[in-house]
């Protein structure tokens, strides 16, 4: 571009900063250190489409910027004082093409404008106002920053020295709708094209759909009942057929062939039982192979485990060294804790083969009619067992008391207290009520209502074990109101009993199903004025049924 230059050095310099390889008039770079091999303007971003270079390394932050003189063919630039601050500016809008230029020279025209901002790169449009300032679109956000880079700079038309010719610049972004525009335009692009990958990778990895099920017809029918007949094509034929019953396509019409596909399908569960019978027969093989080769195994370990054994005894032991001693001590140790573990295994199959071999022989010998009796007896004779516990456990609280009570009659004179003598009245009464029970239980054909009262009188015995003279009346008790569910008062309770026993009194039964509270509890029943208190028989329900 034919140009007066007064000083060609300052010249390259400043096109240097502008990110412009300066040329003189036969085409040499002025600059030694410009890089003409990358063909690029530095300070350009390296992300924009259609740039493919990288950027050179960043300068240091505190590097100062030297800005020079810049002539062009109107008008000439002079650099702002560099200890001068650095104006303030608008944050950046997203997208941004548009600057804002003001300070401009009253002569200032828009040809001169394109002259000096042109240079930077591609102008879309140019909105000047009279009031020295205007707006300048470019192709490229990144043109932005190196009109940025002006900023500051005085600006003289020609070599006038006219107020009217001359003006300071101030470069700013500008907020412009078009711009905002684009750049939203951009972004969904980018969004769909986002979205449009995430689903071409949720696509690539989702698996397959099924295939549809084929609806009902005479033809597919056929062909279904053949396919069910087919060991490798089951499982799918009866997929389908299982769809189309829950469809609804059975009819009084197409019911026998309904019927035919279903019985084909019972008929293939003596298939199914075959093959299970065959891989059991060959997890049984293989449980053998298993076992067989376990214990030649185990026979190798017991093998080397007896020569560590042997090399520990003293004969042979003396002519190791330390080192070789304490080597074979570990060694020997590895060997048994090896071959303990592995004998632990072989135990744990045999034991679950005997116990495989047991459950076979109860299914043999129990008749399954008798389950139900049997289940009773078992769940009695479990109960018997922790009676007999409680039994062991009343024992030993006399023993206590006993040896407390002999160690206090060391320092004061003997005396027998009552209390004492309760207490073994209670422990004789208890053991002869449990060994009655034991005799009944071993009777064969007990019927389940004479075991069940049974069961309440001993439970009545060892809550009222506390006065051996309440045991007949609270196991009569325990009777009566086990055969009325809903309860009964305690004038209906000494109606009964004093048909029994004359000699007892309201009062008396009262105090007796207040110390049993384990098998005896009073509720409330009825509104108003029918509230009635009833007492119900509740030893059953501290018993978990099975």
């Amino acid at each position: 571009m034919p140009m007066p230059m007064s000083d060609p050095n300052a010249w390259a310099t400043a096109m240097n900063n502008l990110g412009m390889a300066p040329m003189n008039m036969t085409g040499q770079p002025l600059l030694s250190d410009f890089d003409s091999g990358l063909g690029m303007m530095t300070g350009m971003n390296p992300m924009m489409p259609g740039l493919g270079y990288v950027p050179p390394p960043p300068l240091p932050h505190d590097l100062p910027i030297i800005k020079e003189i810049i002539h062009y063919q109107s008008c000439t630039l002079f650099p702002p004082n560099p200890n001068l601050p650095f104006p303030a500016m608008r944050e950046r809008p997203p997208g941004c093409k548009t600057v804002f230029v003001g300070g401009l020279p009253e002569n200032a025209t828009e040809a001169l404008i394109v002259e000096v901002f042109g240079q930077l790169g591609e102008i879309i449009a140019i909105r000047k106002s009279k009031k020295n300032f205007c707006h300048i679109r470019f192709a490229e956000e990144f043109t932005v920053d190196r009109a940025l880079f002006l900023s500051g700079y005085r600006m003289r038309l020609g070599s006038s020295t006219d107020k009217k010719d001359t003006g300071r610049l101030h470069v700013d972004f500008a907020q412009a709708r078009d711009d905002l525009y684009e750049w939203e335009c951009r972004q969904r692009l980018y969004a769909r094209e986002e979205r449009h990958r995430r689903r071409m990778e949720e696509d690539r990895f989702r698996p397959p759909s099924p295939p549809p099920i084929v609806h009902y017809s005479d033809h597919e029918c056929c062909q279904l009942g053949d396919k069910i007949k087919d060991e490798a094509a089951f499982a799918e034929a009866v997929h389908v057929l299982l769809t189309w019953v829950e469809r609804g396509e059975v009819n009084r019409r197409n019911a026998n062939n309904f019927y035919s596909m279903i019985q084909s399908s019972n008929s293939h569960i003596r298939q199914l039982m075959s093959q299970k019978a065959t891989h059991e027969k060959e997890l049984e093989v293989a449980k053998d192979k298993f076992k067989t080769a376990l214990s030649g195994i185990l026979a190798q370990f017991e093998q080397i485990v007896s020569v560590f054994h042997a090399a520990s005894k003293q004969k042979a032991w003396d002519h190791f060294s330390k080192a070789q001693r304490k080597n074979l001590d570990m060694w020997r140790k590895q060997a048994e804790e090896i071959r303990n573990m592995q004998n632990e295994e072989l135990m744990g199959i045999r034991r679950e083969e005997e116990m495989e071999m047991s459950d076979d022989d109860m299914e043999d010998t129990h008749d399954p009619d008798d389950s139900g009796p049997v289940a009773q007896v078992e769940a009695l004779k479990e109960e018997n067992d922790s009676l007999r516990c409680q039994l062991d456990a009343y024992r030993n609280e006399v023993e206590l008391l006993k040896q407390e009570q002999g160690k206090n009659q060391e320092h004061t004179p003997p005396q027998h207290s009552e209390e004492d003598t309760i207490r073994q009245q209670q422990l004789t009464f208890l053991q002869q009520a449990l060994q009655g029970m034991q005799k009944v239980l071993l009777l064969p054909d007990i019927p389940t209502c004479m075991l069940n009262y049974m069961l309440i009188w001993y439970f009545s015995l060892i809550d009222s074990c506390i006065d051996v003279s309440v045991c007949p009346s609270s196991g009569i008790i325990s009777t009566f109101l086990h055969v009325h569910p809903f309860g009964a008062s305690i004038e209906y309770i000494f109606s009964y009993l004093q048909q029994l026993d004359t000699k007892i009194n309201t009062g008396q039964v009262g105090a007796l199903l207040g110390r049993l509270p384990c098998t005896f509890r009073q509720e409330l029943t009825g509104v108003g004025a029918s509230l009635e208190k009833r007492w119900k028989f509740c030893g059953f329900e501290g018993i978990k049924t099975k």
